[in-house]
């Protein structure tokens, strides 16, 4: 039997090569070579296993970054966000595209389900930047938060994409608004 980790590690890989029509219960089976008996064994449903898989989403791709940031004792706002910065630069791809984060915001415009974990997810990570911005004591917090989100955003979609020292360059510039 398939373990529910694998079955979400397939989903999101199924999600990354077929998009959402790629995270079926018939795909992912043929993909783990696993009874359809086990994923409704771990999910109950297909809608209970796109809930798990959104979950996964959120505190793997969200959370975990902010944890490893706050992790660290003793490092102030700017430190923190210079961290956070290159912790997101070391999981940006050679090729420069986060093909999950991009099939995820796809297919948040076709499922309610979706879109709603993709707006909590967007949620956080902005207060987490809007946090770290506001205790630098930029009276521009906010537009200071909403450009390093951007950018990390705009980056997954561009064609052709940037490279990870295109995107750490831009960073680097984006930094120096950052108050002293």
């Amino acid at each position: 039997m398939a373990s529910r980790e694998a079955w979400l590690a397939a989903g999101e890989e199924a999600l990354v090569t077929d998009g959402a029509p790629g995270v079926k219960i018939d795909k992912l089976a043929a993909r783990l070579e696993a009874s359809k008996g086990s994923y409704y064994h771990h999910f109950g449903s297909a809608r209970g296993f796109k809930l798990a898989l959104l979950e996964r989403l959120e505190n793997v791709h969200t959370r975990r970054y902010i944890e490893a940031v706050e992790a660290t004792p003793g490092l102030g706002a700017e430190q923190r966000l210079r961290r956070l910065v290159e912790l997101g630069l070391r999981a940006h791809p050679v090729d420069g595209v986060d093909a999950l984060e991009v099939a995820v915001r796809a297919w948040a415009h076709q499922d309610d389900d979706v879109r709603a974990a993709q707006e909590r997810i967007d949620a956080i990570r902005i207060e987490y930047l809007l946090g770290l911005c506001r205790e630098l004591g930029d009276d521009e917090a906010e537009p200071l938060a909403q450009i390093f989100y951007v950018l990390l955003i705009g980056a997954t979609h561009l064609l052709p994409p940037l490279t990870t020292d295109q995107l750490r360059r831009i960073y680097e510039l984006a930094l120096r608004l950052v108050p002293s």
